[in-house]
């Protein structure tokens, strides 16, 4: 069995400066000049021998390319030994093709529906996303089978909305030194704070329609 480490032991290992642990995982986005440079990154990331037992997602697009690394068994669905292994791994292939890091651009998102009864509407989503249960938690989340997707936490709800329903809600997770000022943005933009007790592990804003969106980071989740 794989044992899962904490995002500080991740972060305070040698060699990770370039990545964030963030809700799914660790990541980094790494800065390029064309689709090409981007695609050689990607190319050599394919020959490395130690990614090949645990290879990273990559996303690559003209102007970078973003990788998350995460273990993910049907016990685990975290961070790992591995995951900083193969983190060093990718950054040292990116300091040999001279690629910087940028971790101000690192993010990941989450869609929380809420209900008193999650049971009863999870089968809905999967059915409409053609998501699969996580293996490690399949009573709360949905993922996608082909890891494009973004993931399906469901929120026990103590009481419903006024009108009687569920509520759905959106959340994006952030480096922690990112969280504040992307807090501060929204707020300029329009929003209000709607809780902030459990700051910084997350603020919970709404919009002038009062939809909601959670700024979260994993400062405070060891």
């Amino acid at each position: 069995m794989t044992e899962s480490i904490m995002p500080t032991q991740f972060s305070e290992a040698e060699g990770v400066e370039d990545w964030r642990v963030v809700g799914d995982g660790a990541r980094a986005y790494f800065a390029t000049t064309s689709f090409a440079e981007g695609a050689r990154f990607v190319q050599a990331l394919a020959t490395r021998p130690a990614l090949e037992a645990h290879p990273p997602d990559v996303d690559l697009r003209p102007r970078g390319v973003s990788v998350r690394l995460i273990t993910y068994t049907d016990d685990l669905y975290g961070i790992s030994q591995l995951d900083v292994d193969a983190a060093r791994a990718i950054s040292g292939v990116a300091r040999q093709l001279g690629l910087a890091s940028d971790p101000s651009r690192i993010h990941s998102q989450l869609v929380v529906p809420g209900a008193l009864d999650i049971a009863a509407i999870m089968p809905f989503w999967q059915a409409a996303l053609g998501y699969e249960p996580r293996r490690d938690n399949p009573a709360e989340d949905l993922v996608d089978p082909s890891d494009r997707g973004v993931p399906f936490w469901f929120e026990q709800m103590e009481e419903p909305r006024g009108d009687g329903g569920g509520a759905i809600h959106f959340a994006v997770w952030l480096p922690h030194e990112e969280a504040e000022a992307r807090v501060a943005a929204a707020l300029a933009a329009g929003g209000r704070i709607v809780r902030d007790g459990f700051a910084p592990s997350w603020w919970t804003l709404a919009d002038p329609a009062g939809n909601e969106i959670d700024i979260a980071t994993i400062t405070g989740r060891d």
